[in-house]
């Protein structure tokens, strides 16, 4: 079988929700599947870390895609060519995208439709291209993938596809993420040794950093605690809102912006921290939450979408859009005397082997279905 694959989040440094399902998801199955030849199209020079074998033969088509435009350009001229002229038997596209104008058989994973549910969070010209072209991608597709039972049930719902259509392969947690014995180092870095709170993720609009930091300020000033916000994660898109909120803090010295961290340091900043908020209103995942439990570092969580499925019985949970409640949940945070035995458990759920095999089986059976008819 020859497999195309879209490879233009494979980014060195920049390997954030999507790019590093891309990165996990690809790694394990070339490696375990030899016998099979891989087709990676970049959109840009490409970074030779991201040729995991042997297997493996990159491209780069270009324009680079990173407008709607371009995306059209790309997927369905692009694409299209270098589908037909490496003779791909099925494209596998981590990111949704896919070609309108091949007959090759083609299997997207569709993280999540928060477009569909919040069309304010995003500029109109990525709003525009999502909502024309996402509902046509579902319905083209052989086959679904997505992250969630929450997305998989929306997608569903969202665009009228059988839920025989769409399959389930979760994210996982790299083995990167563990317990910190000694978590002096960084908390003398950012805090003084007073403890911290984490955030992860970019600054985007769905990720509520702005009632974040509300609540953030009102458990400070109700609470005299010491404990910074330490907050990791560059800007998606303009976020003059939470630079507003930001401003009129009266606590603005309890927040510090990392800005983006290497794998090893978002690791280290995670074990080291004394809990993690994670208060997004919508999600279709949550990869963040398991690096936190992995590291045995309980998490608040909000108690909407995709969430509570993550979290499961030891996360705790919030009302996202009530800044109160949000209040509440960091008092619970910060009194947390849950196991850590219980959250690693919870994260050990989640596995990338376990996802590259189910994205494998549906591949093949793609791949199969195509070849019996």
């Amino acid at each position: 079988m020859r497999i195309g694959v879209n490879t233009r989040l494979l980014l060195p440094n920049r390997l954030e929700g999507i790019g590093r399902f891309a990165y996990e998801v690809l790694i394990r199955m070339v490696k375990s599947h030899p016998e099979h030849d891989f087709v990676f199209f970049f959109d840009r020079k490409f970074d030779s870390q991201f040729v995991f074998s042997d297997n493996v033969t990159p491209f780069v088509l270009y324009p680079q895609a990173r407008h709607p435009v371009l995306y059209k350009i790309w997927f369905d001229y692009s694409i299209t060519r270098a589908l037909k002229k490496h003779k791909i038997d099925v494209f596998f596209s981590p990111d949704g995208y896919l070609s309108t104008r091949t007959k090759v058989p083609q299997l997207p994973v569709i993280h999540d439709l928060n477009f569909e549910h919040y069309p304010e969070d995003l500029p109109q010209k990525d709003l525009k291209y999502y909502k024309t072209n996402f509902p046509k991608f579902a319905q083209i597709a052989n086959h679904i993938l997505t992250v969630s039972e929450y997305s998989k049930q929306d997608i569903s719902k969202q665009y009228g596809i059988g839920l025989d259509k769409i399959s389930v392969a979760f994210n996982g947690v790299s083995d990167q993420f563990e317990p910190k014995s000694d978590k002096a180092t960084l908390r003398i870095k950012y805090t003084s040794d007073k403890g911290y709170f984490v955030y992860v993720g970019a600054l985007h609009k769905r990720k509520n950093i702005s009632r974040m930091l509300q609540a953030y300020d009102l458990f400070i000033e109700e609470t005299k605690s010491e404990k910074k916000l330490v907050i990791v994660g560059t800007k998606l898109f303009k976020t003059p809102e939470i630079e507003e909120v930001y401003h009129s803090m009266q606590h603005q010295e309890s927040i510090l912006f990392t800005g983006r961290l290497s794998d090893s340091e978002l690791a280290a900043t995670i074990a080291s921290s004394d809990g993690m908020l994670y208060i997004s209103y919508f999600e279709g995942f949550g990869i963040p939450i398991i690096e936190a439990f992995k590291c045995g570092v309980p998490v608040l969580a909000s108690n909407v979408t995709s969430l509570p499925e993550v979290g499961g019985d030891v996360a705790f949970y919030c009302n996202p859009f009530e800044v109160g409640s949000i209040v509440a949940g960091i008092k619970k945070l910060d009194q947390a005397l849950i196991s850590s035995t219980d959250l690693i458990a919870q994260a050990e759920k989640f596995s990338w082997d376990n996802t590259a095999k189910v994205v494998w089986n549906v591949l093949d059976q793609v791949y199969s279905n195509k070849n019996n008819k």
